[in-house]
């Protein structure tokens, strides 16, 4: 390629303009979770489908997705993936009339489905755009857009949905509903305005998928990609690790509001995991590889997500939301530094085995159901967390040893 680099600026800003509308859309959730539960008056765990409904999208659409992307290319598949979101915050308008949380968790779905697509479609250009050697780097600044986008979806929502009433004045559950309209229409009016923009978007090169992996196609005995231990016990990493950030990151506000911190008070409690999720991408960006390897930096993470977790059980009030948003900084670099090992010899088996990569999202739609029914029986929320210190023991696990398995 003889490209200049400022070929690439014009793109990465549409790139990162897209992975602003993932956090945008995703990191809401949290705020989600504590209004429905109020609106609705639902329990721990019935809350919580909000993150199941939106994230089990990622596994049954991860492979579909990609079949549709070779049939339409990247560029129309980003497009498509935006329209369909489009679709599932619309839906949240006749789901606010009707005062049915099944059908805001079809939207849920839904939108879900528009991201697995646009995910799947725009994180190869930011790989390609640019040298491959410093890819790590763009990757790394992808993901301080989706969070600053997170920041400021959680303090527009949290300010929008979760602000009191009227002193004294009772609010009906259609009044309380009738706060996410508004915001729903004008979110759908910006992912069509962005779907128009893409498809027409010049500055946007169609890619194709030769670059995934055919330096790595090294011939193999394997007769199927569940023969490599690095990658099942990779798989298994990953899951563990989206539950524990989605859990640290879209739990925190109910705890607050659990522990008796007002809803304006809590609605802000998610901002401090993302801006510690921040940190942490600006340190990978600094450290990583030059002054400690990426698997050194997941062992460190991992044992920070333990301590941290202990440290929330037996503290109490304001310190104890402080721990839950201080694992951001252990969550942060753990998605990059899991996916090379998982995928490291995989041959002819790398495409598939990064499908499989995406479908363990699911972590983040089953592991917070899980907190939520252990908190409900155990009447507790704080010591529901416990669960977090086997998650963040496996990825230790991982770290130390299980990349390193190359054989059953």
């Amino acid at each position: 390629m003889q490209e200049n680099n400022k070929n690439y600026i014009g793109p990465l800003i549409i790139i990162g303009l897209l992975f602003f509308v993932f956090g945008f859309v995703t990191w809401v959730n949290g705020t989600l979770i504590s209004f429905f539960k109020k609106a609705f008056d639902l329990s721990n765990t019935s809350s919580y489908l909000v993150t199941f409904a939106f994230f089990i999208s990622y596994t049954i659409m991860a492979i579909p997705s990609s079949a549709v992307l070779k049939k339409v290319g990247f560029k129309k598949g980003m497009s498509l993936g935006l329209g369909i979101m489009a679709i599932g915050t619309l839906i949240f308008v006749p789901a606010a009339e009707a005062e049915s949380y099944p059908l805001f968790l079809v939207g849920l779905f839904t939108i879900g489905i528009g991201l697995t697509l646009l995910q799947t479609a725009s994180n190869p250009y930011a790989t390609i755009l640019g040298p491959r050697e410093s890819a790590a780097q763009r990757i790394s600044f992808m993901g301080i857009a989706n969070k600053t986008a997170g920041i400021i979806s959680q303090k527009v929502f949290g300010g929008i949905l979760l602000a009191g009433g009227v002193a004294g004045a009772a609010v009906s559950a259609k009044e309380e509903l009738q706060k996410v309209v508004t915001p729903y229409l004008v979110l759908t009016g910006v992912l069509v305005v962005l779907a128009i923009l893409i498809l027409f978007s010049k500055g946007l090169p169609e890619v194709s998928e030769e670059q995934d992996g055919n330096d790595q196609a090294a011939l193999t005995t394997k007769s199927s990609v569940f023969e490599f231990p690095n990658l099942v016990l990779g798989l298994i990493a990953l899951f563990c690790y989206v539950g524990a950030e989605v859990i640290a990151g879209d739990s925190i506000i109910s705890y607050g509001i659990s522990l008796g911190f007002s809803t304006e008070e809590a609605s802000q409690f998610g901002t401090y995991t993302l801006w510690l999720m921040m940190l942490g991408y600006v340190l990978g960006i600094v450290l990583i590889p030059k002054y400690v390897s990426q698997q050194t930096w997941l062992k460190l993470s991992s044992i920070l997500g333990i301590i941290v977790t202990i440290l929330a059980l037996f503290t109490t009030g304001f310190s104890s939301v402080l721990c839950i948003a201080v694992l951001g900084l252990a969550n942060a670099i753990m998605w990059p530094a899991i996916w090379p090992l998982a995928i490291d010899g995989l041959g002819k088996y790398t495409k598939i085995g990064s499908a499989w990569l995406v479908m363990m999202i699911a972590g983040g739609a089953i592991l917070p159901l899980v907190y939520g029914s252990l908190s409900d029986f155990l009447k507790n929320s704080q010591l529901a967390y416990a669960i977090m210190i086997p998650l963040y023991g496996f990825v230790l696990y991982y770290a130390m040893i299980g990349h390193k398995k190359k054989t059953w």
